[in-house]
């Protein structure tokens, strides 16, 4: 029996455990084909995990196992939309799976959001990870006042890329623009900032005990901000009370003279940014916790100003439309049913067509969130391969590398992708790092060029 060819869009955690799942079908064999835009596979494991995570970053071994199953391609530095459209995916494929991910922000819709200083953290967080996209950006460092809105992980991340300094990150990944820069850093306080109480953060206990343990650093928590509201009481789940818990150790603590400090402050929201030309403050606005089938904030008419010389928003990242497939604009998502893409936000499915993890299901969990999210959306597109309705593409492989290789500079492959890994970490071993990473694809092709040299 000739193998069924599917196509993954993109490269990230959820198009891997898309792979392996199809790859582990016995009922057919199955031809798996990853594109990226980038050389580079893994997504946001390696372009959006903060750099002192190294731990969280070993998953990609995890994805090198699938990478290496009989059956699997990638074929990195392709641009779905621009060197392939869904036409010709339609022509190579029984399927396509879009797993394209979430990789811009979302917007506060406030006055001043777009002076010079205010930035998403999105782009923040490429930058220090060195995407190719983001490498470029410049961040003013030269204030002592930063500003992040924003109760989450993302967040908690910031601030403290912001505060540990550079002697700390030295033994990282982070890019070596941004260790230089950071170096220079004139960042001393950091206010982090969250429009519902603490109850409601969806940090982890594990990223403040983090941010507690920086040598030079003092936390700020004030503890009257941990006293709650009956509506949150109420409300309180095992991870609330696991976040409430790891508040109240570190609850109280008094900057040393010349340390760094972060201060989490809950029930404020940014009203405006202010400044003549560029960020000089943000203002804040009071909140209180409401019942409205659940905690929702409150404005309380109140207002409050807090100086800072830098914002950045880390309030949720959002998903991007792709080329020929319908988009849910209030979402941010491709619209979808049981994995299979509609044709329109509550539309008909579109045969042949599904969807993974942030792109599908919007910003939410943590990396193994998207395994059982993608196995649910391979479920429905084998259902649809044994029901024989998927269409049979009406091309060759060989089609398909021949238009790739009138289209692409160049396509890389897996092997490919090794090479550079092997490059990155050897460079890295000189200064005892885990890996000085390639910045720009012109770099990542030369290092690929002078290796088969």
């Amino acid at each position: 029996m000739s193998p069924a060819r599917v196509a993954i869009i993109g490269a990230g955690p959820s198009g891997f455990y898309a792979a392996e799942a199809l790859l582990e079908y016995s009922g057919r064999p199955i031809q798996v084909d990853m594109f990226d835009r980038l050389p580079t596979p893994f997504g946001l494991v390696r372009g959006g995990v903060a750099p002192d995570h190294q731990k969280i970053k070993s998953v990609t071994r995890v994805y090198d196992k699938i990478a290496m199953r009989p059956g699997f391609r990638f074929l990195g530095n392709v641009t779905f939309g621009v060197d392939l459209t869904c036409a010709d995916m339609q022509s190579h494929y029984h399927a396509v799976v879009v797993a394209s991910g979430a990789d811009t922000d979302r917007r506060m819709g406030i006055p001043g959001e777009d002076a010079a200083g205010s930035h998403a953290a999105t782009d923040f967080v490429g930058w220090y990870n060195g995407q190719p996209e983001r490498a470029e950006l410049r961040f003013d460092l030269s204030h002592e006042h930063a500003v992040v809105v924003g109760n989450g992980n993302v967040a908690v991340d910031v601030a403290r890329i912001l505060v540990a300094g550079a002697d700390a990150l030295a033994a990282t990944d982070i890019a070596d623009h941004a260790l230089d820069a950071l170096a220079r850093s004139a960042v001393r306080h950091v206010d982090v900032l969250g429009r519902r109480g603490p109850a409601q953060a969806a940090f982890t206990p594990k990223e403040i005990r983090e941010l507690a343990e920086l040598p030079g650093v003092t936390l700020v928590v004030d503890p009257a901000d941990l006293a709650l509201d009956a509506v949150s009481e109420a409300h309180l789940d095992d991870d609330a009370r696991k976040v409430m818990t790891a508040l109240h150790a570190v609850a109280g603590r008094t900057p040393a003279s010349g340390d760094r400090v972060v201060r989490l402050r809950f029930l404020c929201a940014p009203m405006a940014i202010v400044g003549t030309g560029r960020v000089q403050g943000v203002e804040l606005g009071d909140n209180v916790i409401v019942d409205d089938d659940g905690p929702r904030a409150q404005p309380t008419g109140r207002s409050a100003f807090v100086p800072a010389g830098l914002v950045l928003r880390a309030i949720g990242y959002r998903g991007t439309a792709t080329p020929g497939l319908a988009f849910d604009e209030r979402r941010g998502v491709i619209p979808s049913r049981d994995g299979r893409i509609l044709d329109s936000v509550d539309g008909a499915s579109h045969v042949g067509w599904y969807v993974a993890g942030w792109i599908k299901r919007g910003p939410t969990g943590v990396i193994g969130t998207n395994k059982p999210d993608a196995r649910s959306t391979v479920q429905s597109l084998l259902a649809d391969l044994e029901a024989g309705v998927l269409p049979t593409p009406s091309a060759s492989s060989e089609n398909l590398d021949r238009l790739l290789a009138q289209r692409c500079d160049r396509v890389v492959s897996y092997d490919d992708w090794q090479v550079l890994d092997e490059i990155e970490r050897k460079a890295g071993d000189r200064d005892g790092r885990p890996r000085r990473k390639f910045t720009t694809v012109a770099a990542m092709l030369g290092a690929l060029d002078g290796a088969v040299a």
